[in-house]
């Protein structure tokens, strides 16, 4: 049986998503309690702001799309918010209070940006998935993402190789947070987009010197 996070240890499951596009950038934001905001997440925090709207359902034709829903997992120990879920009329699935026939779910998130070339956002949906999979106590084949930037969604396939890039990552948050550490990493491309860039300094990442080879150094050219 799969160990469980008491809700007391849960963590952002936005959370996902920085750490598998940069682990340091989720230590700065989620152990260290930093942030600095940039064109890009402004942009972003924006467009999440006009989706999550709690109190809105709508319904057209046979899908029911509701915002701002909230889920969790205590196998993953994560809990977070659903952009959208889409809950469509189908043969099998799950029955919603007061509505005829059943549903299958299907979690859309929205993104500033455009397709990344890593797996962070499809992560971060895979994991609203299970969550809601274990609510509902149903099967999440499929997922949405959409993407203002290009005004394109994209179908994301919730395969097992996907579900094993959640677990692993929530195991691994779940890891650094208890111990409290902050990874140093190698600079990257991402880097220039990070709105945490100034406070990272990735660029001094590989020259600080660590404190056992200053002393050397200094007791060498004495």
């Amino acid at each position: 049986m799969t160990a469980e996070y008491p809700a007391d240890a849960w963590l952002p499951l936005s959370g996902i998503q920085h750490f598998i596009f940069c682990r340091r950038q989720w230590a700065l934001i989620h152990i260290e309690r930093q942030w600095q905001e940039n064109a890009l997440t402004a942009e972003g925090r924006i467009m999440h702001e006009r989706a999550d709207d709690p109190f809105f359902t709508e319904k057209r034709k046979d899908v029911i799309i509701t915002r701002s829903v909230p889920v969790s997992s205590p196998a993953l120990g994560l809990t977070g918010v659903c952009d959208v879920v889409e809950f469509t009329l189908a043969s099998q699935g799950v029955q919603l209070p007061g509505r005829e026939g059943r549903y299958l779910a299907a979690p859309v998130e929205y993104k500033h940006g455009k397709v990344k070339p890593d797996h962070c956002d499809e992560a971060q949906l895979c994991a609203q998935a299970m969550c809601l999979e274990a609510m509902l106590a149903i099967a999440i084949p499929v997922g949405f993402l959409y993407y203002g930037q290009t005004r394109r969604r994209v179908s994301v396939t919730l395969t097992n190789d996907l579900r094993e890039l959640v677990q692993k990552a929530a195991r691994e948050m779940h890891d650094y947070f208890d111990r409290g550490y902050t990874p140093r990493v190698k600079p990257f491309k991402g880097c220039g987009s990070c709105s945490l860039a100034d406070i990272c300094l990735p660029q001094l990442q590989n020259k600080i010197m660590p404190a056992s080879a200053y002393i050397r150094q200094q007791t060498e050219s004495a």
